[in-house]
């Protein structure tokens, strides 16, 4: 009988990146659940393949090849307690660094604690014997082979990452007797760089950066990034907290949102960084990510990351601006600058929602104040918008939670009293943080913009009828509606006033805009203030709608006017011989 490799995909997917990442020898010790992994390799001449009875023999030996070769070492167990006996060497490995690979082979996890013979739980190492463990499960579908594919990286790379040492992977088997597969497929390689490493070349084609939430910029830094993009004809696709506010800035979320494709949002190479981010789908389809953290985390957003850069932004973006050769353009920056201003122009009357009074208002709050957004709509609905570059602005978009927005808005106008700092909040996260408003340090620096609708209007508009339409009577507890006396005009207003804030309220356009310039007065005013806003659900979702569908209405308009002009034979004759053509 012929023999190959194991038809489990999990299995396949540890071979074929233990031969991309050069990783050869593997000491086996025998039993049957690690039988679909040892039958594979001892099959395949690339691998240099030792066999002993004891683990922790094996472990030690292991010890020795790696201590002597300064290359990784992989051992093979089977379940059992057989793994119990590398914790001895392991440890010796872990103090003294050594690249050792123990792969533990085991039964599907959740038959863990119901007795089943030879079954135990290793989710768990003592803290001194492994630097990682990762568990690779069953692949059933795709989602299942990614998540294979980014721990086995994850592991390998931890063999050598900051001075090495010992990892751990828990490898599922079902058993199969199927060893028919004769080539194991391609499987995506990451890999790190340090600034101490020959850093790879940049790829030819076009270059995007996404920068996801991120800490204020100095100057320097956003010098090197400006420096890189000129140099490679590059932009940057920001998001509200991104704060890079460099000549290279690109807010695209409005474009994103449009439903018609554009090459502008796929390029060849994306450069992540950041932290968490409510847009990354500002960019579409990137053919490869590289990473570029101080903290040199596997962070795979996209699905395409090839490459982790350990190391500070500045170092990274000087490196590349310096070794790239000067005769770029501008023309990517052009053209995704162009798409995005025509849209802002063609921006249409919203009806009174959040939308409408981030349009209204996000050009005139007052230069160098602070702008806090709570997650979802205030995020979402002020992102469409260009905030003035004097600005920054922060949200919780880390955990994403709506319990603390109000809160970090008063810690952070505790440190700078002269300065403004404005909140934007939607109704259940500002009854759910109410408390914070009574505390005594809150100065006059302080003013919210409450949007209240009475409910968690996120669960009721359009876009996310995919996933709870299903559901009768959402209204009442996924949305949570009518809690706080139903958009009662006294009830914030009582408390607002009696904790010693001014407060304006707006119901409708025509109330909002007598009021609002008084909520936006560059000056600091006697008290701080809360501008509490009434919407409806209905209008919420019009606006949404209207907004996602910009480009499709931008598009008809103009064929509007060509038929118009041209006349509807005219158009007619044209479309056919753009179809004959293509």
């Amino acid at each position: 009988m012929e023999q190959y490799y194991t038809n489990e995909r999990n299995v396949q997917i540890l071979i074929a990146l233990l031969k991309e990442h050069g990783i050869k020898r593997v000491i086996a010790s025998p039993g049957s659940t690690n039988v679909t992994f040892v039958g594979s390799v001892q099959q395949d001449p690339w691998f240099e393949m030792y066999s002993c009875v004891d683990e922790r023999s094996a472990a030690y030996m292991a010890c020795g090849m790696a201590a002597e070769s300064g290359e990784p070492v992989v051992l093979s167990c089977t379940g059992a307690t057989a793994s119990r006996n590398y914790f001895p060497a392991l440890t010796e490995a872990y103090y003294q660094k050594l690249p050792i690979l123990a792969v533990t082979s085991t039964q599907d996890e959740s038959k863990i604690g119901h007795l089943v013979a030879q079954v135990i739980d290793r989710s768990s190492q003592p803290k001194d014997t492994v630097n990682c463990s990762v568990h690779l499960q069953t692949v059933k579908d795709d989602d299942a082979a990614w998540d294979c594919n980014v721990k086995v990286n994850k592991a390998i790379l931890a063999l050598k990452h900051r001075g090495g040492g010992p990892v751990h992977i828990n490898l599922t088997t079902t058993y199969s007797r199927d060893f028919s597969v004769k080539e194991l497929s391609k499987q995506r390689v990451i890999r790190r760089f340090t600034i101490e490493d020959a850093l790879p070349a940049l790829p030819q084609g076009q270059i995007a950066i996404f920068c996801g939430s991120h800490i204020r910029w100095t100057e320097e830094e956003t010098k090197a990034i400006d420096r890189f993009c000129h140099a490679v004809n590059a932009v940057v696709f920001t998001e509200p907290t991104a704060n890079y506010e460099g000549e290279y800035k690109v807010a695209y979320n409005l474009v994103a949102q449009q439903s018609i494709e554009d090459s502008n949002r796929q390029p060849d190479l994306l450069i992540h960084i950041g932290n968490m981010s409510d847009f990354p789908g500002v960019v579409s389809k990137p053919k490869e990510v590289w990473r570029v953290a101080a903290d040199g985390r596997i962070v795979d957003r996209y699905r395409k990351l090839t490459n982790v850069f350990e190391m500070r932004e500045l170092s990274f973006f000087n490196h590349y601006a310096d070794h790239a050769a000067s005769n770029s353009n501008d023309s990517y920056l052009k053209s995704c600058l162009k798409s995005q201003q025509s849209l802002w122009n063609a921006i249409p009357d919203l009806p009174f929602s959040h939308l409408w009074v981030a349009s209204r208002l996000h050009d005139k709050l007052p230069q160098n104040s602070v702008l806090h957004l709570g997650i979802l709509s205030p995020l979402r609905s002020w992102g469409y918008f260009n905030i003035d570059k004097s600005i920054d602005t922060f949200c919780n978009e880390g955990g994403f939670g709506i319990d603390g927005n109000l809160s970090s808005l008063i810690g952070a106008s505790l440190l700078h009293p002269h300065k403004l700092y404005f909140g934007v909040v939607g109704d259940l996260s500002f009854f759910y943080d109410m408390n914070s408003l009574g505390n005594r340090h809150i100065g006059n620096n302080i003013r919210i913009l409450l949007i209240n609708n009475s409910l968690g209007a996120e669960f009721l508009l359009f876009k996310q009828t995919n996933i709870v339409s299903c559901v009768n009577d959402i209204e009442s507890y996924i949305s949570a509606k009518d809690h706080f006396s139903h958009q009662s005009l006294t009830l914030v207003r009582h408390y607002a006033e009696d904790l010693g804030y001014e407060y304006l309220s707006a119901s409708n356009k025509e109330e909002f805009d007598k009021v609002y310039s008084r909520f936006v007065t560059p000056e600091l005013t006697e008290k701080p203030m809360i501008f509490e806003v009434f919407t409806h659900v209905k209008d919420e979702n019009d606006a949404l709608y209207q907004i996602y569908n910009m480009e499709v209405s931008v598009s008809s308009k103009v064929k509007k006017t060509i038929k118009n002009v041209l006349g509807n034979d005219i158009v007619r004759v044209g479309k056919r011989l753009l179809e004959k053509k293509g």
